[in-house]
């Protein structure tokens, strides 16, 4: 498996490896020769994902046809259709659908549209993900484990409770603080949201704080009383799992 370089610029792959030498041999050729795969989506990931892997990839409107190798980044509606104009040469990004017979690699992050530094992030497989196409996810230092594909949903639902679930609560702390009057200076609740999610990932389950770890129950039912009734149901049934 390719190691992750130890520095990434947009367009630039990295590493060495035996097992993805033909890729590493394809991107030292010329500016002429054609691309290695072509993304179709043009949404957050796959603008991300074509400006990381540079001119080695061409990305394209999920509506085009192209020769070789396809990477599909459309919406998950979108996938079954797409596979069905590509067979036995494509993947998909999907993280929650699993297709019989239509490989998938998913990495556990989230997409701006801009190339980032993923050295590191899981990528879930399923499926005989082709090698070109593996190779260059590796290039770019993600880390792939093989993720069977009826338990696709479970690990998407997990990766949405601690991404866009997680964000929720963030952005929504922030709105009742401001509705308040309440106005933080400097980073605001994200020095605290990032500090949080270093000890987590440093220490497990000892890295959390707060009342609800202390069992302060004076505390706990004096802030759940502070907030209004859905989002102190929400901290109360949070707190409690």
């Amino acid at each position: 498996m390719a190691q992750p370089p130890e520095k990434l610029r947009p367009g630039q792959f990295g590493g060495q490896g035996p097992s993805h030498m033909p890729f590493w041999n394809l991107i030292g050729q010329t500016e002429t020769m054609t691309s290695v795969f072509s993304i179709l989506g043009r949404g957050r990931a796959g603008r991300a994902l074509a400006a990381a892997w540079g001119d080695r990839v061409e990305l394209l409107p999920g509506s085009a046809a192209p020769e070789g190798l396809v990477l599909l980044a459309v919406p998950d509606h979108a996938v079954a259709g797409c596979a069905q104009r590509f067979p036995g040469r494509c993947a998909h990004l999907s993280g929650s659908l699993h297709l019989e017979g239509v490989p998938s690699a998913h990495p556990l992050t989230s997409f701006t549209g801009e190339a980032g530094d993923w050295r590191g992030t899981p990528l879930a497989l399923t499926g005989a993900v082709p090698e070109p196409i593996l190779a260059a996810f590796a290039a770019l230092g993600f880390a792939p484990f093989e993720l069977p594909g009826q338990l696709k949903p479970l690990y998407h639902a997990c990766a949405v409770l601690a991404s866009g679930h997680a964000a929720t609560l963030w952005l929504g702390a922030g709105a009742l603080l401001e509705e308040a009057g309440v106005r933080l200076p400097g980073r605001g609740l994200g020095a605290l949201a990032a500090v949080t999610a270093a000890n987590v990932e440093r220490l497990g389950p000892a890295g959390r704080t707060g009342p609800f770890v202390r069992g302060d129950e004076a505390t706990i039912a004096r802030d759940a009383q502070a907030l209004p009734g859905p989002w102190r149901d929400l901290f109360l049934d949070l707190g409690n799992l």
